[in-house]
């Protein structure tokens, strides 16, 4: 009988200390490879069909900004997909960060928790991770669990016990901070490419326009230069402005994730001091 105990009691212990309630979340991300696949299509369908219609060209010329924007090169739909990609990306962005933010505000959210552990309310505490529904409050409540179990457990010293709660909030913390910096590589390689690509077609739509220079003569060749500069700098204009707009939302979504991982630290931090000092 003295052996089982002792047998039981050493299995508990060993659980206590290596066990976890944090679950690994579904790390699936099959957009980051068929949305690029999808805008490029999209890209070179509106190219050659919306752009490219008949109704955009007079004697084989743009007579609009669309007929001028096709004439611009194969650089175009390149351009227009990249384009797509940060649109695609930005949307998908705001959905899954606007989810991780939860509902209300963090720092609401930390004094609630703090309030109710000052008063060894763990239970309510547990009920506001379940109103917070965000990143904050998933990390927050898997560490109110292994809390709660630290509270009952009488193997361990306070230390130990203050050890394993901060392990299970670095836990949690390591399985929702990717989810919140999944696909902004995009959105940060675009911003920093997309200005090179348009450069690269305005220098190509350049070289073709003082080719057809030399072709020309008189009055004409002067028309067709400047015909010709128009048309390459729509590569340069959607160059700058994919990039502009990737580098605002990056920024954008940076300073959010920011803001959500000060949260995070600062709910491990209330944690294990609440713990510390309540149950010494």
């Amino acid at each position: 009988m003295a052996e089982t105990k002792s047998t039981v009691t050493a299995a508990s212990t060993t659980a206590a200390k290596a066990g976890t309630s944090v679950q690994a979340k579904n790390s699936g991300n099959s957009i980051s490879w068929i949305a690029p696949v999808i805008c490029l299509i999209v890209g070179v369908s509106f190219y050659a069909f919306v752009l490219g219609a008949s109704s955009n060209f007079v004697n084989g010329k743009g007579a609009n900004w669309m007929g001028r924007m096709h004439e611009g090169g194969p650089i175009v739909p390149i351009l227009i997909t990249l384009l797509l990609t940060v649109i695609v990306f930005v949307i998908e962005r705001f959905l899954t960060i606007g989810k991780a933010l939860g509902k209300g505000s963090i720092a609401d959210f930390v004094r609630k928790v703090q309030y109710h552990l000052a008063n060894k309310n763990v239970d309510a505490a547990l009920q506001e991770c379940d109103k917070q529904q965000g990143s904050v409050g998933n990390v927050m409540k898997a560490g109110l669990r292994k809390y709660k179990d630290m509270i009952g457990n009488s193997e361990l010293d306070t230390e130990q016990k203050v050890l394993t709660i901060q392990k299970e909030v670095e836990e949690a913390t390591a399985l929702e901070l990717p989810m919140l910096e999944k696909n902004l590589v995009f959105l940060s390689t675009i911003a920093s490419v997309a200005t090179l690509i348009g450069l690269l077609g305005t220098v190509i739509g350049m070289i073709t326009a003082f080719a057809s220079l030399g072709d020309s003569a008189g009055s004409s060749a002067a028309n067709e230069l400047a015909k010709g500069i128009s048309e390459a700098l729509y590569n340069t204009a959607l160059g700058i402005g994919t990039s502009a707009i990737s580098i605002i939302m990056y920024n954008v979504f940076t300073t959010r994730i920011d803001s959500i991982t000060y949260g995070i630290d600062e709910s491990g931090f209330t944690l294990t001091q609440s713990f510390a000092s309540n149950y010494k």
